[in-house]
């Protein structure tokens, strides 16, 4: 036995699941050259990271201590470091500018 729904709520419920099939698209769709990361302590925020930053110190500290708290299984699927996002922001900014 199902459960029937008006056709109005059908086409909205329709509607919403296309929004955030293309918002799925959309953020997956990652920068050439970039990697996607996830940071944050428990709200996560997502930025792209250019691959030549993988291979600086200060970004190296940064990875170590996400393998030092999630070894090498990231539950979201994606590379999450633990960081505030201040500090992420300012270690980033620093590798931008030299």
């Amino acid at each position: 036995m199902g459960i029937r729904l008006p056709s109005v709520l059908l086409s909205a419920a329709k509607q919403v699941l296309k929004m955030q099939s293309v918002s799925a698209r959309c953020q997956s769709i990652v920068p050439k050259g970039h990697i996607p990361v996830y940071v944050g302590e428990t709200d996560r925020k997502r930025f792209f990271v250019p691959i030549s930053y993988l291979s600086q110190p200060s970004f190296i500290d940064l990875l170590n201590k996400a393998e030092e708290e999630f070894g090498f299984s990231h539950p979201t699927g994606g590379l999450r470091i633990p960081c505030k996002e201040e500090a992420f922001i300012d270690v980033t900014s620093k590798l931008q500018s030299s």
